[in-house]
């Protein structure tokens, strides 16, 4: 595979970028796994910090949830009682969905991560962050708006999808309650990650197949996680939400959005350059 397949065009021209970060550290660049792995644990730590505060907010917890239903309620978006019914009374399709919840959200977000960095690496660093800021900004949600989901409110109706047909991969499950914030409803990172997820796949893949299927993949996560009782419809239009925050503040850092140009270094452009008149003298050569 070539250069160019496998490369964005860079922006070769210098033109003033007004960002907020200085010109060497968003030049583009190959991604460093070192740096990768601390990007991962920084956030594991801050979602373990929020969710060992949450026991304090169990409360306001349901009381957000009860207010949640009320608000959907009058804007005729309530349709989580019906969608969760379905799934519930169809013992198939609940069980694709329960393991569906459990295992794509990390399988697929980190599959198209090491795609990124392999044959992307020059958008990887602008999608990390992307990624990194819009998860960041869920987190504070999370603590900020502790919401019990819906799989909380028996007593409105909801199945607990998980719990009634003794699949893993949520509350009731064993070792999965103890390292998961239970009350991480609103905003839904399912949402935020699948998102994500597809417009990176839309964008960048060469296959129509492989981008009819990435953007599919956020419309069948909307659908897991209201039919298991997970979240409700504003926690997916706080997911939408969270992931404009982290494309909108990489391009104030970056000064360009995600899909433009990378910007080269001076030194960087002549390196370009000379090895562009390097490979055109080859091919002169082998003619």
């Amino acid at each position: 595979m070539t250069a160019t397949q496998t490369l964005p065009r860079a922006d070769e021209s210098p033109r003033r970028v007004r960002a907020l970060l200085p010109a060497r550290i968003r030049a583009a660049r190959p991604p460093r796994w070192w740096q990768e792995i601390g990007f991962v644990l920084i956030c594991y730590e801050l979602y373990s910090l929020v969710r060992n505060a949450v026991p304090d907010q169990e409360q306001a917890a349901f009381r957000r949830a009860r207010d949640l239903l009320r608000i959907e309620g009058d804007l005729h978006i309530n349709v989580e009682r019906s969608v969760n019914a379905f799934v519930a009374r169809t013992h198939a399709i609940a069980y694709v969905c329960n393991y569906y919840y459990a295992t794509l959200h990390f399988v697929v977000t980190i599959s198209v991560m090491v795609w990124l960095y392999r044959r992307h690496p020059l958008r990887y660093r602008s999608m990390r962050s992307v990624l990194m800021v819009t998860t960041i900004t869920a987190l504070l949600g999370f603590y900020l708006f502790a919401l019990a989901p819906p799989r909380m409110l028996g007593t409105h109706g909801f199945v607990d999808t998980v719990v009634a047909l003794h699949t893993w991969g949520s509350w009731g499950s064993t070792g999965v309650d103890s390292a998961s914030n239970q009350f991480a409803a609103m905003p839904s990172l399912h949402i935020a990650w699948s998102l994500w997820s597809a417009i990176a796949i839309v964008r960048l893949a060469r296959h129509g197949w492989v981008r009819f299927l990435g953007a599919l993949y956020p419309v069948a996560t909307l659908f897991v996680i209201v039919g298991t009782a997970n979240h409700y419809v504003l926690d997916a239009a706080g997911g939408v939400a969270v992931l404009v925050v982290g494309f909108a503040v990489n391009r104030a850092l970056a000064g360009r959005g995600v899909f433009d140009p990378p910007e080269l270094l001076p030194t960087q452009r002549q390196a370009k350059n000379t090895l562009s008149y390097t490979d055109r003298d080859r091919r002169v050569a082998r003619r």
